[in-house]
């Protein structure tokens, strides 16, 4: 696919009119200035490409938390660093989590990680079984966008779900950003079509009822019927990039390139560096060591009569690296693993329990994730 004919936009600000959310619909979501302001820095040195940034937005945001949302957004470490120089392989490799980043230093997360679930009061949990998982822009009432299409994680990290007036504020031409593999994110609105598309019908299972987008298995890739391949990319100015797009997947889900060690696949977990060397090298050892007691740690917070589920998943864990686990899911609590998705290990970190927020260090479980260890009283 080649979009050499696309010319630079005259005016980036576009409304989004099928993805923005209404203020009738979602009143509690006006925009509101954030109390810090934004700093990133983004650089190229030894061939990679780095990004520094606080994780705050150069625009203004939707009211958080809202109804959706019982997040605050708050200031964040974050460094993720891609190759400078690209090369597009012949596989395509599914992206987690965050796929990249945009150039004002916000991260760029369009998958979420909940799934349809009758059982819950909110119909929806992190629980798989179902097999039904929750797009962002499709469910954006219930996971609380605002209309930049965007919302706040467990550890205050705010992220895009998909492209908006917001993210292009800071783009260069049709630069909005770099995805995990290092080809860059191009928005040229109505130019680049996905080959996603919405399946006809209803859905075989529970939930039921037509296939309307609000999960990601609404879609199939059909190939040719957009001038964009799998991943969302195509060839702009004789250079391969992705694009962000108006309509599902809205960003890349998939990548070509080699992903870069800070985008970790399975779970999307992220490590910066520190001092241009991967943040678990070298602590690795430290980190597992610290993640052994990371479950009696937690269990103290909850305290005997708390969330019993979130310590049942963490004795397994410690137990057997997680092959033993007899709760719902292995490992740490989604909490602990969501504060520290885009920090080092070593990483200071906080969390929403169910005692409250704690603050603690990112460390290294046993079963090689990520997670946030409440600090020692």
């Amino acid at each position: 696919m080649t979009l050499n004919s696309i010319s630079q936009p005259k005016n980036n600000k576009t409304r989004f009119a099928a993805l923005a959310i209404t203020t009738v619909a979602f009143g509690v979501l006006s925009a509101q200035a954030n109390a810090a302001t934004n700093q990133v820095s983004i650089t190229e040195a030894n061939g990679q490409r780095c990004m520094t940034s606080n994780g705050i937005p150069d625009h203004q945001t939707g009211q958080f938390p809202n109804s959706g949302n019982p997040h605050s957004i708050s200031t964040q470490n974050t460094k993720l660093c891609v190759d400078a120089t690209p090369v597009k392989g012949s596989n395509a490799q599914d992206l987690r989590g965050t796929i990249g980043f945009a150039l004002n230093g916000v991260i760029i997360r369009p998958g979420t990680a909940d799934w349809y679930d009758a059982s819950s009061s909110r119909g929806h949990s992190r629980d798989r079984s179902s097999g039904w998982n929750l797009d962002g822009v499709g469910a954006r009432e219930a996971l609380g966008l605002d209309s930049n299409n965007a919302h706040v994680g467990p550890d205050g990290e705010y992220h895009y779900h998909a492209p908006s007036d917001g993210i292009l504020a800071a783009a260069q031409g049709t630069l909005i950003g770099y995805a995990a593999d290092g080809h860059e994110i191009h928005y040229v609105g109505a130019g680049a079509n996905p080959s996603w598309q919405l399946k006809s019908g209803t859905r075989g299972t529970a939930p039921g009822g037509q296939y309307d987008g609000t999960y990601n298995q609404d879609f199939e890739y059909v190939a040719g019927s957009g001038n964009l391949d799998k991943c969302n990319g195509g060839t702009l100015n004789g250079k391969y990039v992705y694009f962000a797009t108006d309509t599902y997947p809205f960003f890349p889900r998939c990548a070509y390139g080699e992903i870069s060690s800070d985008f970790k696949p399975g779970g999307g977990r992220t490590a910066g560096r520190q001092g241009g060397e991967r943040g678990e090298r070298g602590q690795r050892g430290q980190g597992l060591e610290q993640a052994q007691g990371l479950g009696n740690r937690l269990g103290k917070i909850f305290g005997r009569k708390g969330n019993r589920q979130e310590q049942a998943s963490l004795r397994g864990n410690n137990r057997g690296g997680g092959q033993q686990n007899r709760g719902n899911r292995r490992g740490p609590p989604e909490f602990a693993l969501a504060a520290c998705q885009t920090k080092a290990v070593g990483n200071a970190c906080s969390m929403t329990t169910p005692r409250g927020q704690v603050t603690g260090q990112c460390v290294l479980t046993r079963d090689q994730q990520t997670a946030c260890r409440p600090q020692r009283r």
